[in-house]
């Protein structure tokens, strides 16, 4: 069986971290549609991989949380309509977990936007802090209940919830809401109030949009079956980590958390694929209905 030089697969892969499409990437690599996305899974299970075996014992101060919209295949309100829409079609949601300090992304899922993908992101960040954090999330009520499950008493946490008025411009389908003010809430132990936001969190929407091609809007590159979409979103977070240099801390968040001694290469990623790493703890992906 043929097999892409390091060279050219770290070529490839830096492309998709970089936020070209694949058939952008077809055309300037010569390389067939099936083995940039082969390359692109095989990437995404080991990140996720070498996330979940070293990404663990993170010590942090404040951790901030978001969640983010895309869809696969279909927008939710189209999926009944669509012709054989694959398991998993819909809106897909991207949660992440920043430290405010560090600016890594210490836990992350894809799911829906119910209880549950709070719950799992939850009991997967709890599983690799090393200490007590001060959490700071949005307004979203589903929260409460998947901090209260996954830490108990032992967090201090605070919520900033957002009010909105009418849009700022000629009402439109794309014209975002005025922002009029935000309040924060004290939910769980002694949060400094100080500290309560999301603005680091929210920042980072900004990289991943521009990043992963299937994050950005009005274009037809969005996912067309989940598993792709979680084995782009792992890369991206590899790449976010430990290769990417932070315009402000001017290392690689990985580095300035203690996670990383070194500063990575794309062609560290390629060495991944070809290691014997174990599978992802997380196991497989499993599209939820919203309630």
């Amino acid at each position: 069986m043929n097999k892409l030089d390091p060279k050219t697969r770290a070529q490839i892969i830096h492309l998709l971290c970089e936020g070209q499409s694949i058939r952008a990437i077809t055309r300037l690599t010569g390389t067939s549609k099936n083995t940039v996305t082969k390359l692109l899974c095989d990437a995404g299970k080991a990140c996720m991989a070498y996330h979940d075996e070293n990404v663990v014992n993170v010590k942090a101060a404040r951790i901030q949380v978001d969640e983010i919209w895309s869809f696969t295949y279909a927008k939710q309100k189209n999926v009944a309509d669509a012709k054989a829409a694959p398991d998993g079609a819909g809106d897909t949601w991207t949660w992440t977990a920043l430290d405010a300090a560090s600016k890594m992304i210490v836990s992350y899922f894809v799911g829906d936007r119910s209880g549950m993908s709070a719950m799992d992101l939850m009991d997967d960040l709890r599983s690799r802090l090393a200490n007590r954090v001060q959490l700071a999330t949005d307004g979203h009520k589903v929260y409460l209940e998947a901090v209260e499950g996954a830490f108990g008493g032992d967090i201090d946490f605070a919520q900033l919830v957002k009010m909105y008025g009418p849009t700022t411009t000629a009402p439109g389908r794309y014209s975002p809401a005025e922002c009029t003010g935000a309040r924060k809430t004290r939910v769980e132990g002694d949060p400094d109030m100080a500290h309560v936001s999301t603005s680091y969190v929210e920042s980072q929407i900004l990289p991943m949009r521009m990043h992963v091609r299937r994050f950005t809007r009005l274009t037809n590159g969005f996912s067309k079956k989940i598993e792709n979409h979680v084995y782009a979103v792992a890369l991206h977070m590899m790449y976010y980590n430990f290769v990417r240099i932070h315009s402000k801390l001017r290392t690689s968040p990985a580095m300035a958390a203690g996670v990383s001694q070194k500063l990575w290469e794309v062609s560290d990623i390629v060495a991944l694929i070809d290691a014997d790493v174990r599978p992802a703890k997380r196991g497989p992906y499993k599209k939820r209905t919203l309630k």
